[in-house]
């Protein structure tokens, strides 16, 4: 799912937004692999975010001081991203016990789940299953269906000797690809194997409409009106068919946190002004 379009880094927040403290990076086991994530602490209440495919938690971070001082938004580098550790699965069923076993590592309850892309499946799927964990949910442009395709990525070089030989290899798609650049012990890579992708993507396509239909929770439904992932029909029939769902589209594509942060922030917030 993002092809094109994957997260190029934001190099500050929203025009105006209250810049958080330096998040805090922690770690945990999750049950045999280790899960990162970034805290962006605060007085507020708690929001998991969870980030799209060849992403990280730091997605986020503008998102954060937007919301912040009133929300504490806790973003997770989901398994086989980041800083977190590559598992053998990357099966639904996996990336939902990721996100219920962070909560409970935190001890947090009824949180609002916000999710980009798979993050948005993620975080539907964990309404669905563990409805008593989810106060509300804000999806970014991730559908009931979805159907694109992952495959380009595995044209990506794995390693290359110099950071400037990565960056020539991976051409156009670098400046999207700007936080996963990492050196390693064998020499420069991405934050991801483009492999791992490709499997995880691969239980994201299909039929999902019995998962988003399982949940009345207040939701916002994000979409990008240029996206080639979310049409606008489908946004429509997702919100017509789900109680307590809102629509907001915006002029961008896929990733309408990275295109319009200063938009897509404020969408968010009006949405959970307006939770009880």
């Amino acid at each position: 799912m993002l092809r094109g379009r994957v997260h190029a880094h934001l190099a500050g927040g929203p025009t105006g937004a209250r810049q958080p403290e330096e998040p805090i990076r922690a770690a945990f086991d999750a049950g045999g692999h280790r899960l990162s994530y970034l805290d962006f602490g605060g007085p507020g209440r708690p929001l998991l975010a969870l980030h799209g495919h060849f992403c990280e938690g730091r997605t986020f971070t503008a998102l954060a001081a937007a919301l912040a001082p009133d929300w504490r938004v806790i973003a997770l580098d989901q398994r086989g991203h980041g800083r977190s550790d590559r598992t053998p699965e990357y099966d639904r069923d996996g990336y939902v016990r990721d996100a219920v076993a962070l909560l409970e590592h935190l001890g947090l309850e009824e949180v609002v789940v916000l999710g980009h892309s798979l993050g948005g499946l993620n975080a539907y799927q964990l309404a669905a299953r563990h409805p008593q964990a989810v106060r509300a949910l804000v999806i970014e442009d991730v559908g009931a269906v979805v159907a694109d395709d992952l495959s380009f990525c595995l044209s990506w070089p794995r390693r290359a000797p110099t950071r400037a030989a990565l960056v020539e290899a991976l051409g156009d798609a670098v400046r999207y690809l700007a936080d996963a650049v990492r050196e390693h012990p064998d020499g420069w890579g991405l934050a991801f194997e483009p492999r791992d992708m490709v499997t995880s993507h691969a239980h994201v396509r299909g039929d999902h409409w019995d998962d988003w239909l399982a949940s009345d929770c207040p939701a916002l439904l994000v979409h990008g009106t240029d996206s080639d992932v979310l049409g606008a029909e489908h946004a429509a029939a997702m919100t017509i068919r789900r109680k307590n769902t809102r629509l907001v589209s915006l002029p961008t594509g896929h990733t309408v946190h990275d295109t319009a942060p200063a938009e897509f922030a404020t969408a968010v917030r009006e949405f959970l002004a307006q939770l009880p």
